[in-house]
């Protein structure tokens, strides 16, 4: 008899935490400044530069882990409640999502040896293993720990734990859907059993071996892949009336590789991490999409866009608990890269999950599913060899129609989007058409404005000559005046001296004149009496 525990009706929203590394070597040499500063334990605050003015933007999520946190602060605040949940039947998911170089990897996996010991650096998976096998042991009770490691390079599938023989094939997966589980199913996925946590360690230790990475720019073990480490859990518990039921488990760790650009990672140089930049990118890309469409209650959720965004089709919007781990750098030269990271980890807070527990099953039931799996596997087998041609029976073929339909259904979905995409296209050919005539009158107007102002400028310099020119002529006349009016004043100053001569000359001419005619009345009175006198002598 199957039983089923649900959550509440109400969803929950998706967990988002933020933690900024310290400062690097790299951006030290490089003299980059720190913009990003962490209020308290859920705000980090951005300081972008904008010409001469600082712009500053505040976000808050459920926590913040500083450049001072520690892989244990992490742990113990956002991922240790989460692993417990797994421990009660929960499916869970913790994944990093962040710029390349900003210590995704670091979060994830940290330090730890293959022997299963780890230290103070050891991240979010190890921790969780050592948590894991530890309430299982201290339950005393049955259990079974299986873990699969997938990971997604250029979009095509490969596990990191097929046997060594295959590496040199790297055999691409399939991905389909799975009706039972109403989510994904990798085919051919190995999910090796294992005991204990050093178990773990080793199996993770081989698959880090066989991940893609590449040194650029920005990071010297760059991750050229994205990664999903899955553990999933069988725990038998028993029921009040003695009845053993099984309990399931899921918790998928997952490390993302970084978006980066190009011109600064140097990728642009070396053709294979131009191929794989573009394919993270664009992963990368639709996830912000899906997350977009998820909190604007969008019609259509593009999950089919990508591989990535199908295996975590199930944690963002589905039945999965989720927590969402952002890595930031403080540098200034990444403010750009930062903001856009902590901009999609803000809105995906408004993610809601409907998370469900795994249906318990009884060991009856557990053996009756099975017993329907042999049975069906067995009527394949049995039409195969009772005919020539490839037969199945009707279940497995209705089967396949339905995954018929389900795939018919993902084509018309592409081909809406495609035309979709079609008519944007034409959209934009129209406008680039447009804009082309636009630039072209534009430019034929530049050309008439540019002719204008070279005319002008002809005139301008005529003009420029003529007024040196004038201004030649006029300083002449300005030292001629100058001249003139020094000579004036010297003439001036000798009229002045002449009058003054002319003056006192009129004067003594003017006493001369008084004294001739002084002497003239004199002599005319002499004359006078010496005639009288002569007229007296002659009487006489």
């Amino acid at each position: 008899m199957a039983d089923r525990n649900d959550a509440s009706e109400s969803g929950v929203n998706v967990k988002v935490c933020v933690r900024c590394r310290p400062v690097n070597e790299m951006e030290k040499t490089q003299r980059a400044r720190k913009v990003v500063a962490c209020r308290g334990s859920r705000q980090v605050l951005v300081t972008q530069s904008s010409g001469k003015k600082c712009v500053e933007k505040t976000f808050t999520f459920d926590h913040v882990f500083g450049e001072n946190s520690t892989q244990a602060d992490l742990f113990d605040t956002s991922v240790r409640p989460l692993v417990d949940e797994v421990l009660k039947g929960f499916n869970c998911t913790i994944f990093a999502y962040g710029q390349t170089g900003t210590g995704k990897t670091h979060t994830m996996e940290g330090e730890f040896t293959k022997d299963g010991g780890h230290d103070v650096h050891a991240g979010v998976i190890p921790r969780a293993i050592e948590h894991i096998y530890a309430n299982l042991e201290q339950s005393a009770s049955e259990y079974t720990v299986r873990a699969s490691f997938l990971e997604l390079y250029n979009e095509e599938l490969c596990d990191l734990l097929a046997p060594e023989e295959a590496e040199p094939k790297r055999k691409s997966l399939r991905l389909c859907e799975d009706p039972s589980r109403n989510g994904v199913l990798v085919q051919g996925l190995n999910e090796t059993i294992v005991q204990s946590s050093a178990d773990v360690y080793q199996i993770i230790d081989s698959a880090r071996r066989k991940r893609r990475v590449a040194e650029t720019l920005m990071n010297k073990q760059s991750s050229r892949s994205h990664t999903v480490f899955t553990i999933t859990l069988h725990m038998k518990e028993a029921t009040p009336d003695g009845e053993d039921l099984l309990k399931v488990g899921k918790l998928n760790l997952v490390d993302l590789a970084g978006s980066e650009c190009l011109a600064r990672s140097g990728g642009e140089k070396v053709k294979a991490r131009k191929q794989e930049a573009g394919a993270i990118n664009q992963s990368l890309l639709t996830l912000g999409r899906v997350i977009t469409a998820l909190v604007d209650h969008m019609p259509h959720v593009p999950y089919r866009e990508s591989k990535l965004t199908r295996l975590l089709q199930d944690s963002l919007g589905g039945r999965t608990k989720t927590c969402i781990v952002a890595t930031i750098s403080p540098a200034s030269n990444s403010v750009e890269e930062t903001l856009s990271t902590l901009d999609y980890a803000h809105r995906a807070k408004n993610i809601q999950n409907r998370p469900e527990v795994n249906q318990r099953m009884t060991k009856r039931a557990l053996i009756r599913e099975y017993n329907h799996e042999i049975d069906r596997l067995r009527r394949e087998l049995d039409a195969n060899r009772s005919r020539n041609g490839v037969y199945l029976p009707q279940e497995s073929y209705a089967e396949m129609q339905e995954k018929m339909r389900e795939q018919e259904e993902g084509l018309r979905e592409k081909e809406d989007a495609l035309t979709a995409r079609l008519e944007e296209l034409e959209n934009a050919r129209k406008l680039f058409e447009d804009k082309n005539s636009e630039l072209e009158e534009t430019s034929n107007m530049l050309m008439t404005v540019r002719n204008e102002l070279e005319s002008t400028i002809s005139s301008l310099v005529v003009t420029q000559q003529e007024l040196e020119k004038a201004h030649e002529g006029i300083e002449e006349r300005e030292v001629v005046i100058e001249e003139q009016s020094k000579a004036e004043g010297q003439l001036f100053k000798q009229a002045s001296v002449l009058k003054i001569g002319l003056e006192q000359s009129v004067e003594d001419i003017g006493g001369l004149y008084s004294k001739i005619q002084r002497k003239s009345q004199v002599e005319q009175e002499n004359l006078s009496i010496a005639e009288g006198h002569k007229q007296t002598l002659h009487g006489i």
